[in-house]
């Protein structure tokens, strides 16, 4: 049985730098991944008027498929399968819950270069927080 690998993406730097290292890597990883981008429509969506909320969603689920497309072309490119996944909600509890449910045997995550421990206690990050909310390994670049 191959490896169930969930990496979550999104538009940051750290992600490119993440998705580099990957194919820098690739003969370690196993041929099938899984891209997952979760769009937080928790906060976003307060300031805007009702009957918009439906055409900015529209608008920013379009703008996460292109990016997922990109990515996952860099990665076919190099001999990768990939699964594309997209979802709405708060990433830091989209990402684990997906993990959880469906079983992936490890999650690779971007972590930004300048965050460190304080800030992260602080103020929290995405990748802090599904990094002690998995019951999968997690590789952090």
């Amino acid at each position: 049985m191959e490896t169930k690998i969930l990496i979550p993406v999104n538009d940051s730097p750290t992600t490119q730098k993440t998705i580099g290292d990957i194919i820098a890597y690739k003969e370690r990883f196993p041929q099938r991944l899984v891209l997952l981008h979760v769009i937080n429509d928790q906060l976003a969506y307060r300031m805007i008027p009702d009957f918009q909320i439906e055409m900015v969603r529209e608008s920013a689920e379009k703008a996460a498929r292109q990016r997922l497309e990109t990515m996952a072309e860099q990665l076919r490119k190099v001999g990768f399968e990939i699964e594309l996944r997209l979802e709405f909600g708060a990433p830091r509890r989209v990402i684990p819950q997906i993990a959880n449910e469906e079983e992936f045997q490890l999650l690779v995550i971007g972590r930004k270069a300048k965050s460190g421990e304080i800030r992260d206690v602080l103020f929290g990050s995405v990748a802090n927080y599904v990094l002690h909310n998995v019951k999968c390994p997690v590789l952090l670049f």
